[in-house]
């Protein structure tokens, strides 16, 4: 059986004020971050949609923040 969110969220929110980290966070800022570094580190959309219980890989890729490291790749090639 899980932890309840209330519970879940009281957590985080202790162990974000211990490691000095002082945006509001919660359940979902929590797995989403999970969800993120897993992709980042190679982990797949099929696998990150498995553990995370998504019914739709479009919604997992939401959490994909490839894009981004490719526009911001683009966006260095500028020369000014």
């Amino acid at each position: 059986m899980g932890l309840a969110a209330k519970t879940t969220t009281r957590m985080i929110k202790r162990r974000c004020r211990k490691a000095g980290i002082s945006m509001t966070t919660n359940c979902h800022t929590f797995r989403a971050t999970g969800i993120t570094a897993y992709l980042l580190n190679g982990g797949t959309v099929e696998n990150a949609q498995a553990i995370a219980a998504h019914e739709s890989p479009r919604t997992t890729k939401l959490y994909g923040r490839r894009q981004d490291e490719i526009l911001f790749d683009e966006v260095e090639r500028i020369l000014i």
